[in-house]
């Protein structure tokens, strides 16, 4: 694992500087309303696959601005790419945006790596090594805040995403504090340093590389995703899309996250 998280983190700092090249001039289109895509995601995601199909032959790939190939269904690893998290704020100039790579291993989120570029911010975790965060040429060891009061909790709440569930949500588990921010990867983030304390997007509109990354970076410092049945997420799935939500959070009151989004949406 030592290689894959090594080759991981360069990779998603090289990419980032792609990244940055173009952010004077992303070159937008849109694949369909409200769902825009850049030349910088074109670039970065053309450069990952490159270098992880030259790195891990043997693996699969899935990326979100590249055709899916079915093959990756037949490979125990997949590494899980977005190479542009948070476009919407990456083309409004905001610093919301971020690189993420997982990686599966027989369908579960087994590493990952979410890095934001205009802050040189680096997350990685893997699984049974805890999750870090390298910032200011300094790497410590995150875990998530104990906090199981929602009265005290904050929620990450998405700025270009927001949808009245999420507002009924917050209302019913009586919390009052938000933190807005684009790249799901950065929210999970925020709950990984403890300074937010959920996440809910409830509807089916996120997918594997939204996730896979965070996902097990959560669990690492001590936290929770699943979608919104509280039921794992999982990867190299047929089924690119989590068509059940997702829920990320803390973990001290994630039973009762599902239960009220359950409520909420049914």
């Amino acid at each position: 694992m030592g290689e894959d998280l090594e080759t991981a983190k360069t990779l998603a700092i090289r990419a980032g500087a792609i990244l940055l090249e173009h952010y004077s001039r992303p070159g937008v289109r849109w694949k369909e309303r409200g769902n825009p895509v850049t030349e910088a995601d074109r670039t970065a995601s053309a450069f990952l696959v490159r270098e992880l199909k030259h790195t891990f032959p043997n693996d699969g790939i899935l990326s979100e601005e590249e055709p899916d190939d079915a093959g990756r269904l037949s490979r125990s690893r997949v590494w899980i790419v977005d190479p542009l998290d948070g476009t919407m704020e990456f083309i409004q100039h905001l610093d919301e945006f971020a690189v993420m790579i997982g990686l599966s291993y027989d369908g579960t989120a087994n590493l990952g790596v979410i890095y934001q570029p205009t802050m040189q911010k680096l997350y990685y975790g893997t699984s049974g090594a805890g999750t870090f965060l390298t910032e200011n040429r300094t790497t410590r060891l995150l875990r998530v805040s104990p906090e199981s009061d929602p009265s005290a909790m904050a929620i990450a709440l998405s700025r270009s995403h927001h949808t009245p569930d999420v507002d009924a949500i917050q209302r019913e588990l009586g919390i009052h504090k938000t933190i807005s921010s684009g790249s799901i990867g950065l929210k999970a983030g925020l709950i990984c340093e403890g300074r937010a304390h959920l996440y809910v997007h409830t509807s089916r509109n996120t997918s594997q590389w939204d996730t896979c990354a965070p996902d097990v970076i959560l669990r690492e410092a001590g936290g929770c995703m699943t979608d919104l049945l509280n039921a794992p997420l999982r990867y190299n799935e047929p089924e690119v899309r989590n068509l059940h939500g997702v829920i990320a959070s803390n973990g001290a009151v994630h039973e009762r996250i599902a239960r009220t989004a359950q409520c909420v949406v049914a």
